[in-house]
């Protein structure tokens, strides 16, 4: 009877250790979790008793205010992460937006939908994985839509550096440092490449006059003109007392001319403390060309250009630690044509910012920003004439942000603020959207959040 169930207990044993290998399997789920960030950024801002839809030329380098146009824009990043026990993961991401360029003060009565712009967007979807074992640990590999590998300025706010579209990537480390290779691409921002119409007949017959009671009718398909980025990148290179990040994009562009289907862009960024003092600084060298004239790395349904379109664009901005109440930000950026820039011969931009904050207390800090921003091309660009040729922005703005915590980038923050604009002339005011004289004066709240 014993030697009987020697068998039996032995294939018992072997079934046991089998469920237990299964149970330890490399595929089984050790972590997995969502997380929820995001952004807020509501404006209250009035111009003699009324909204404004500009930015005062904040996005060509002219102002560097508080004063952004959207009065109520939300953005959320949901991300689930999830890890296994063989070491692989992986994250999918989604972040959607509202209300990102509206300038109107919207109300309860369904106005949001009627006015169709800035409506809620799914603006990123997209699945990286890494950790796979004949990828090695330190390799990941994406794709979706995404905004990536994305720089901004301080004080202007404006993304210099960014791929924006769908598309895919690996990235990975070589020699310790973080080096990647991506393939994105975009077609032209609201599908211009499509024929559309207003049809604004009624129900009644009647024809309206309000373009928000009109429907948008498609008129016929064109050819696509879809852009293409292949963005090459090396980065955290420590040398000369910081880290060098290295961009190269090679574009291109479907149904152009041969003058106007391919472009080139590259650039040198520099991180490192606030120039030998307490702080940090970001400073960049792009050059761009053809597709890439816009700032070299700055990568979107915006993109394009001709083999004359070249652009140098310099950039240097951070945060200075003075003491334990008193800090400042500033931004120093020149942005100009080689050759040709947007279409205009000569271009150049240039802006100098600061925005020193003192700290009253834990939840009060007080703001001031001085701005001087510089216009100038050959005669005749964008059909301006005369003085407006070249035009000079002074802005300067005075503000208190009360907030949980009085550090430069406290958050949440509740900020009254008074901003002061002055062109040299009339036209140059015109251009950024002052609509009587040469200066103006916005009164305003700005709240912000991110987390």
């Amino acid at each position: 009877m014993k030697h009987k169930l020697v068998p039996v207990a032995a294939a018992l044993l072997t079934a046991l250790a089998s469920a237990n290998v299964a149970a330890e399997s490399g595929t089984d789920v050790i972590t997995d979790g969502w997380e929820v960030h995001g952004y807020g950024s509501m404006n209250y801002r009035m111009v003699e008793g009324e909204t404004v839809d500009t930015e005062y030329g904040k996005p060509d380098y002219k102002t560097a205010g508080t004063h952004g146009k959207s009065t109520n824009q939300v953005e959320f990043v949901v991300k689930k992460h999830t890890e296994h026990q063989n070491g692989v993961w992986s994250d999918f991401v989604v972040r959607s937006e509202f209300g990102n360029g509206n300038s109107y003060a919207m109300s309860s009565s369904g106005s949001q939908k009627a006015n169709d712009d800035a409506q809620f967007e799914v603006k990123e979807t997209f699945v990286e994985i890494g950790g796979i074992s004949y990828l090695g640990e330190d390799t990941s590999i994406w794709a979706g839509q995404r905004y990536f590998n994305r720089a901004a300025g301080l004080l202007s706010g404006e993304f210099w550096k960014q791929s924006s579209g769908v598309g895919a990537g690996l990235q990975t480390k070589l020699a310790g440092h973080t080096a990647g290779l991506a393939v994105v691409t975009a077609d032209p921002d609201a599908g211009s490449a499509d024929a559309y119409s207003l049809d604004c007949k009624q129900k009644d017959g009647s024809i309206s006059t309000d373009p928000n009671k009109c429907k948008v009718k498609k008129d016929g398909a064109g050819e696509r003109s879809t852009l293409t980025s292949i963005d090459l990148y090396y980065y955290g290179v420590k040398a000369l007392g910081g880290s060098f990040d290295f961009d190269l994009k090679v574009m291109s562009q479907a149904n152009k001319g041969s003058d106007s289907d391919s472009g080139i862009g590259a650039g040198i960024t520099y991180n490192r403390d606030y120039y030998g003092l307490d702080g940090w600084t970001q400073t960049a060298i792009t050059y761009g060309e053809g597709v890439a004239q816009n700032r070299g790395l700055n990568f979107g349904g915006w993109s394009g250009g001709d083999d004359d379109a070249q652009s140098i664009f310099i950039t240097s901005y951070g945060v200075l630690n003075i003491s334990d109440n008193w800090q400042m930000g500033s931004e120093l950026t020149y942005f100009a044509a080689l050759d040709e820039l947007f279409g205009a011969d000569d271009l150049k931009r240039y802006i100098a910012a600061v925005r020193p904050s003192y700290k009253v207390n834990d939840n009060l800090r007080l703001e001031m920003t001085a701005s001087y921003g510089h216009e100038e091309g050959k005669e005749g660009y964008w059909s301006r004439t005369g003085d407006s040729v070249e035009s000079d922005i002074i802005n300067v703005e005075l503000a208190s942000a009360i907030t949980v915590n009085a550090d430069y980038f406290g958050r949440p923050q509740i900020k009254p603020y008074v901003s002061y604009i002055k062109a040299d002339d009339e036209a140059s005011a015109g251009i950024i959207g002052i609509k009587n004289g040469d200066d103006e004066v916005v009164v305003g709240v700005h709240t912000e959040i991110w987390f």
